[in-house]
């Protein structure tokens, strides 16, 4: 298969993007996320297998396109830059054209780089994908570690230890081990927020870092004799690790299981348990857990808060086609202060789109949802059933004061966005300002408008908008004898619900 493969692609592979000449540096601005790591360049040569090869019993990739990506510290720089700006690059770049493409590539994602030189050539990664799986992949990097040609000025020294968060991506190529930038990352860890993501042929993590992200495979190695797979190996590995690295906290990544985080201060684990996404290419994932910890950290978020919002961001880059839809902006995007977990889902228009592209039916509802009943729970899953997703427009703490009185609402609206955006009835949820949804339903323009009760539709302001498009309003019951105002009344007069 290799010899074939090869044959088809290697030469494409190695010429797909003209060498660019690299323009003056941008001095970086303090105060904003630093990424320190190794970058590497990717190559997908993309292409479809529908014949075996006549020459031998091997499966022929043709029609092959090839797109190149940052690769290592470049990915996870790129996508803290999608949670967080300015990002700025600390790596080692060589001047060979591997190396001008990978400069270019990141300028063209909006990086500053400052590099150090890379005393050899790039490593490059080129994987060889069909039907959305891969069927071979070759590294081109040489065996020994060149490292850095330079070590870092005094003015990089406190762009370091001046950022809002620091992500050390490495990627076992020697640029963590070199002196200066330990000691800007030592320094940096006892003034900001430090997440490292560690490599088995990497340097140790500096002692305080705030997170360290080893995978199960990779904490299984850095602590021999816990091999095990299950729940109680990882806590005894991210226990040990705490304790090794002098970290704040560990978090132990365990694939679709979701992720562990253990800390110094001894308490009980956090598990952040995996929502099983659909997604045949995990490539990147942890590029994306490490990147969105750090953005979250940088926001003020608790160790906790980081370790739950990444667990979320990867697996919607999962779900979103991994680092080979990079290009596309679609491959996930690392948590932001704003989008803490508990927030509901990122993007609602994100899955209308999709539905919308697959010829599906919108669907959409709007209401207060203040404490949500068996009757909000019935009227969400008759109005899912009536398309393929379900967008819930949620009015906002003070336009449900306006409607409801000053005493509502109960529950605010971020947590009423969580708790509604957790029911697998409800693929987005959308919070509007307004005292009726209808900009939010401009926006999604769903194919059916769902009110529930004893409305009927002319008495409805959003019907005629909704009608506007072609879409239809329709009315469903609510469950007899279920209201927020009847539960609100029970509570404060202390009388339960028979």
């Amino acid at each position: 298969m290799a010899v074939h493969l090869l044959c088809a692609g290697v030469d494409i592979a190695l010429g797909v993007c003209p060498p660019l000449t690299p323009t003056a540096a941008t001095p970086p601005a303090p105060g904003g996320l630093v990424v320190v790591g190794d970058a590497l360049l990717d190559r997908d040569l993309l292409g479809t297998v529908d014949r075996v090869s006549p020459e031998a019993p091997v499966v022929a990739v043709d029609r092959v396109e090839v797109l190149a990506r940052p690769g290592g510290a470049g990915l996870a720089a790129v996508l803290a830059a999608r949670g967080a700006r300015p990002v700025t690059l600390m790596t080692a770049l060589s001047d060979d054209p591997e190396g001008r493409d990978l400069r270019g590539l990141l300028r063209d994602a909006g990086i500053r780089v400052i590099d150090l030189g890379l005393a050899g050539p790039t490593p490059v990664k080129s994987r060889v994908r069909a039907d959305g799986r891969t069927v071979l992949m070759f590294s081109q990097a040489p065996e020994a570690v060149p490292g850095p040609r330079r070590a870092l000025t005094d003015e990089e020294h406190a762009l370091v230890v001046g950022a809002s968060a620091v992500l050390v991506s490495d990627y076992g190529r020697g640029l963590t081990e070199d002196s200066s930038v330990r000691a800007a990352l030592t320094a940096a860890a006892a003034a900001t927020p430090l997440v490292w993501d560690p490599h088995p042929r990497g340097a140790r993590p500096v002692p305080g870092a705030r997170l360290v992200t080893p995978n199960r495979k990779e904490a299984t190695g850095f602590v021999p004799g816990y091999a095990g797979a299950d729940l109680a190996s990882d806590i005894e590995r991210g226990r040990r690790l705490v304790d090794l690295w002098e970290a704040v906290g560990v978090a132990v990544t365990r694939g679709a299981d979701g992720a562990l985080l253990l800390d110094t201060a001894k308490s009980s684990p956090l598990a952040v348990p995996g929502r099983r996404t659909v997604g045949a290419d995990t490539c990147g994932a942890g590029d994306c857990f490490a990147a969105s910890a750090a953005v979250l950290l940088a926001g003020g978020a608790l160790l906790s808060e980081a370790v739950t919002g990444a667990v979320r961001a990867a697996e919607e880059f999962v779900a979103a086609g991994g680092a080979t839809a990079w290009n596309a902006g679609t491959a996930g995007t690392a948590g932001t202060a704003a989008g803490k977990p508990g927030t509901g889902p990122a993007d609602p228009l994100e899955a209308v789109a999709r539905v919308r592209e697959a010829g599906g039916t919108v669907v959409a509802t709007g209401g207060c949802f203040d404490l949500l009943h068996a009757g909000h729970v019935a009227l969400l899953e008759s109005a899912r059933l009536l398309g393929d997703c379900l967008v819930v427009c949620l009015n906002d703490d003070d336009s449900v004061r306006r409607l409801k009185g000053p005493r509502r609402p109960v529950v605010p609206a971020v947590d009423r966005a969580a708790v509604l955006g957790s029911l697998a009835s409800v693929d987005g949820v959308v919070v509007f300002t307004e005292s009726t949804p209808q900009e939010a339903l401009r926006r999604i323009r769903p194919d059916i408008y769902v009110k529930g009760g004893d409305y009927r539709v002319d008495d409805l302001p959003e019907a005629a908008l909704v009608d506007g498009w072609g879409g239809r309003t329709v009315i469903l019951p609510y469950v007899d004898g279920r209201s927020t105002t009847r539960m609100v009344d029970r509570i404060r007069l202390g009388i339960g619900d028979r």
